[in-house]
């Protein structure tokens, strides 16, 4: 079949290098019966190989084309459920009716950050994620509080999940290649309590707000949610820079501005 021509509006970049996809797939570690989600299969050089170990595969696609070859590209395997739609609007959660999903994929750079939210969202519905994304966006979620990557998105993101950066991906494996370096991670939900999801609003307003100004204080930053004898009466010096809690604290600091105390 006569190869898809990758369209630059939905940020297709194609894999071609049989050694990174068969790293993937291993780390993926796909077994018989897993209820397997990707997310942008492409022509399906990871739909591929998933299906046959697993034996189904359903798959996320927006492009028409694609979803519309991509069964006939496979052989029209029996196990594969296609559909054609924007995975920053789908119900993912509604794919997890037999227990949850494993979900996959190489993400649009220009919708990672939007559409790992929108899956955190679901994360009572998957067992775990493994994603292609580009390798300074994995470097901003697996980084440790102190280091220059750690951001709101490092904080917010190890709020839902148990995170690992599994290996990086040049750029010459694609068609075609994109500008920047690619990395592998796997992300693990984590089964949130009903006191860590009221925490949320409160957890989200303090990580803003607190990164909003990172060069400031949290005497500074805070002020318009937190005085400096509330933040010193959680431990956290109301002098340190917001780089510098981890995600524990943050969530002190959540509680503290929740209770009104």
């Amino acid at each position: 079949m006569k190869a898809h021509r990758p369209r630059k509006r939905f940020g297709q970049h194609f894999l071609r290098d049989a050694r990174v996809i068969e790293r993937i797939v291993a780390s993926i570690n796909p077994q018989s019966g897993d209820s397997l989600v990707e997310i942008g299969p492409g022509e399906g050089v990871l739909s591929a190989p998933l299906l046959e170990r697993a034996g189904r595969l359903q798959v996320v696609e927006l492009d028409r084309d694609l979803a519309a070859s991509l069964a006939q590209r496979l052989g029209n395997p029996p196990g594969l459920v296609i559909h054609q739609a924007d995975a920053l609007a789908f119900d993912f959660a509604s794919l997890a009716k037999e227990g949850p999903i494993r979900v996959v994929g190489n993400l649009p750079y220009n919708i990672s950050t939007p559409l790992m939210f929108h899956l955190f969202a679901s994360g009572e519905s998957i067992a775990d994620m493994v994603f292609m994304l580009q390798k300074e966006v994995v470097d901003r979620l697996v980084a440790d509080p102190g280091s220059r990557q750690y951001g709101r998105l490092s904080v917010m993101a190890g709020f839902y999940c148990e995170m690992d950066h599994l290996f990086d991906v040049p750029p010459d494996a694609f068609e075609p290649p994109p500008k920047v370096d690619s990395s592998i991670i796997r992300m693990v939900p984590k089964r949130l309590s009903e006191g860590d999801r009221a925490l949320l609003p409160a957890l989200e307003a303090i990580v803003r707000t607190s990164f909003g100004q990172r060069r400031k204080t949290l005497r500074n930053s805070l002020k318009s949610l937190l005085s400096a004898d509330q933040i010193e009466a959680t431990g956290i010096d109301p002098a340190a820079r917001p780089e510098t809690l981890s995600l524990e604290e943050f969530s002190a600091l959540a509680l503290k501005h929740s209770s009104g105390e």
